[in-house]
């Protein structure tokens, strides 16, 4: 009979577990699951990054990702972050102007996002409308570590007001408020976007005034990575009209970048959040303006740039995010199986009858053993046994596929003879 030995039971389940920790291991490195949580890099409480990462945190927890929001100074640290493999931060906000792709390789834009307005608080006594005339004043111009910072001061150099003539404080958010409120600031600029609660609570303070700009113009020309913004009159509040008068502000863009090593599949859900926050219309930009599908500093993600050309996959379309890696793996596994299978089945009739053959001779040899071992002066107790294997050699010869070999039929014939051998030795005739 055809029977499989523990030893031989046991390698085939030692094969079968090889194979499962081997496609296991090809698809983890293959087809590696999304992470469950991510980090970003946001900025100073009360910000526009933080802002934005709040709502973008609610959409990836529909999806039951976790985004995980980490405060910092601002554009320059989150940048440091994102270089620091140790960190732990796979995305972050960064302002334009401050990098570019030379400067950090392994990154990648999820695209321009917005336009960042530089907001410029002063008390509502005050009256000034040029920078040039800040000589001799406290102002909070961000953290040295922000985006802020590094584009105001450059601002404020060209009209010639430095740290030599005037006092630079390096606060954001609320303590930046809180240093204009108690005198220690005679001036706050804020880079920030106007929905931000932060800054609506400023524009409707009445003992602040919003400053209105000269020569926005000529500051664009002299940095092509500023843009002019207009605030209109009343767009604020119609009923207060909140401001009085049109502001001009001058601006820039912002980007989201990512690691080059962060997950497709994470960099396809924050670009469907993208689409959702930063899509819809606002004071500043159309709808649809943002995100952007190119970003002038850092290369796009390509997951990124497909989403904003096609949207959602149609795996995506119908299936929830945190089931599609999974059947993202079946179908690997589906298109692995058939790659295998298809060269192995075209195989495996000649391999079945290759087997089979040997299966026959084998018997054909253990029948012989039993014809060369019958002679007539055998005592009883030797006949038996050959007539026990000649009988166990029968019973394994009948399971034996007949279609598939002319071997068969050989050995049917022989078992016949040697049968009939051994019951002539049993009945005393000669050999």
């Amino acid at each position: 009979m055809l029977t499989l030995s523990r030893q031989r039971l046991l390698a085939a389940a030692l094969a079968i577990l090889c194979a499962l920790g081997g496609v296991w291991l090809t698809l983890d490195r293959l087809v590696p699951a999304p992470p469950k949580t991510i980090t970003i890099a946001a900025g100073s409480k009360g910000g526009a990054y933080e802002f934005y990462a709040q709502k973008y945190r609610d959409i990836l927890a529909r999806h039951h990702v976790v985004l995980d929001i980490r405060t910092t100074e601002g554009t320059v640290e989150n940048l440091r972050l994102l270089q620091d493999a140790a960190s732990g931060v796979s995305a972050g906000f960064v302002q334009g102007g401050v990098s570019n792709s030379s400067q950090a390789p392994d990154l990648e834009s999820l695209g321009r996002i917005n336009y960042l307005a530089f907001f410029i608080f002063c008390r509502s006594t005050d009256r000034f409308d040029e920078l040039a005339q800040l000589k001799g004043k406290s102002i909070v111009v961000g953290p040295e570590s922000s985006g802020t910072n590094s584009v105001v001061t450059r601002i404020l150099k060209i009209n010639g007001i430095t740290p030599q003539n005037a006092t630079f404080l390096p606060l954001a958010g609320r303590a930046a408020v809180d240093a204009l409120d108690s005198g220690k600031a005679d001036i706050l600029i804020l880079g920030n976007v106007v929905e931000a609660p932060l800054i609506q609570n400023l524009l409707r303070d009445p003992g602040l005034r919003l400053v209105s700009l000269k020569h926005v113009k000529a500051l664009t020309r002299r940095f092509p990575v500023l843009t002019r913004l207009e605030l209109p009159s009343g767009v604020i509040d119609f009923e207060k009209n909140i401001p009085s008068t049109d502001v001009t502000l001058i601006g820039t863009t912002s980007s989201v970048l990512v690691r080059d090593d962060v997950h497709p599949e994470i960099i396809g859900l924050l670009a469907r959040a993208l689409v959702e926050v930063n899509g819809e219309p606002g004071v500043f930009q159309q709808f649809g303006e943002f995100p952007t599908q190119s970003d002038p500093e850092y290369p796009m993600a390509e997951s990124a740039r497909d989403f904003y050309k096609n949207g959602p996959s149609l795996l995506h379309r119908y299936v929830p995010f945190w089931l599609a890696n999974y059947a993202r793996r079946a179908l690997a596994i589906l298109v692995t199986a058939v790659a295998i299978l298809v060269p192995v089945f075209s195989y495996a009739p000649k391999l079945y009858l290759w087997v089979l053959r040997r299966r026959i001779l084998g018997l054909y040899r253990e029948l012989r053993a039993v014809e060369h071992g019958l002679v007539s002066e055998l005592p009883p107790s030797a006949l038996a046994a050959y007539g026990s294997d000649l009988d166990r050699i029968d019973r394994a010869s009948k399971v034996l596929p007949m279609r598939h070999s002319d071997l068969f039929f050989a050995l049917r014939a022989h078992i016949d003879l040697v049968r009939a051998r051994l019951q002539t030795i049993r009945s005393g005739g000669t050999t």
